[in-house]
């Protein structure tokens, strides 16, 4: 049997390592599945996912010039379902875009010297659950300190008569 880049195939896990594990391919062949491809979120041990003898779907990613097989478990399945409620909507935000970089930029929620907590004063259980919003707290918070850090450092070099 010809195997080739792009085919999805049925193989079984043959032995499992820290790095990834090496699937018994139709035909007698093998190939491996590294750490980063068994599955849609993030692996610390292999062994938390895979068993050996276990039977997997495969994706052939590459096949290098030795004859090596690399797979990916994660390309031959379907993503996980996104929680309910999350969307990419950037309302509010304004996108700068240039070269190859882009960059986001969020408006502050008003005066950040208010009685209320900044975000990263608020306990972690208070939070939000998802990562992007708890990314977007984190540079709301960031932002403020460097802002906070700069008008300082202003007024130190206006008193000192440095500038």
């Amino acid at each position: 049997m010809e195997i080739s880049v792009g085919a999805v195939l049925e193989g079984s896990i043959k032995s499992i390592t820290k790095f990834g594990a090496f699937v018994a391919l139709p035909g007698g062949r093998s190939g491996l599945v590294h750490i980063s491809e068994i599955a849609h979120s993030y692996v610390s041990d292999v062994r938390d996912f895979l068993t050996e003898g276990q039977e997997v779907k495969v994706k052939v990613v590459g096949i290098d010039d030795a004859g090596r097989i690399n797979l990916s478990i994660k390309k031959a399945t379907p993503p996980p379902p996104r929680p309910q409620g999350f969307s990419r909507e950037r309302q509010g935000r304004t996108e700068y875009r240039g070269g190859n970089r882009s960059f986001n930029h969020s408006p502050r929620p008003g005066n950040h010297h208010s009685s209320q907590p900044r975000p990263a004063m608020v306990s972690q259980a208070a939070g939000p659950a998802d990562f992007e919003a708890r990314l977007k707290q984190f540079m709301q918070a960031s932002d403020s300190k460097l802002s906070d850090l700069k008008m300082t450092e202003k007024r130190s070099s206006r008193r000192s008569g440095h500038r």
